[in-house]
């Protein structure tokens, strides 16, 4: 087990499903919250959260099929600039537009959920399947827990625009973790 903890493929997998997973449960605590804190209708807050269903789900049609193409890493390097661009138009304003579109671009995550979910299965050998799926599932979701616990206090105190911030942190670690097993894999083979 510790040996395939070690493999970068697993660690780059680990870190952009765990910022993945973290960000998403960020947003998606805080982008409700935001929206009543901002004098908005609990109508409007309900439609963030139907489109936010909507655009979860709907990618789940033909992101197995882009994975299968494409390769798990840059399927999870599109869901990375997808949550890059969601952050980025809420950062925008408050306008109600702008916070659902926040919700909806941000639920395109499914890409990056599904890419680094994909990496995971690159990592190891099929008797070794529920120990390493068990690790990755506990650093997820304890990080999931942060992400979903802190969103609440972070908005409260600094407002919107610094947890939008606040999400580029784990974006800019999945960046780098990305390139550097890229770089490392290239390596390899050349």
């Amino acid at each position: 087990m510790f040996e395939i903890a070690l493999q970068p493929r697993f660690v780059c997998a680990v870190i952009c499903g765990a910022a993945s997973y973290m960000i998403m449960n960020f947003l998606m605590t805080a982008a409700p919250l935001a929206m009543h804190m901002h004098g908005h209708s609990q109508e409007s807050a309900n439609l963030g959260i139907q489109w936010h269903v909507i655009a979860m789900y709907a990618p789940s049609f033909f992101t197995g099929k882009l994975i299968a193409r494409f390769g798990a890493t840059r399927i999870s390097a599109l869901g990375i600039l997808l949550t890059s661009l969601s952050a980025a138009i809420g950062l925008m304003g408050e306008d109600i537009s702008l916070l659902v579109d926040v919700d909806s671009v941000r639920s395109w995550l499914e890409f990056w959920l599904l890419g680094a979910s994909a990496l995971v299965l690159e990592c190891h050998q099929s008797e070794e399947r529920n120990r390493v799926q068990s690790l990755n599932d506990f650093i997820i979701f304890g990080l999931m827990a942060i992400g979903s616990f802190s969103s609440g206090g972070i908005l409260s105190i600094y407002g919107w625009s610094i947890v939008l911030w606040v999400s580029f942190i784990p974006l800019a670690m999945a960046v780098v973790t990305l390139a550097a097993t890229r770089i490392s894999r290239h390596k390899t083979t050349v």
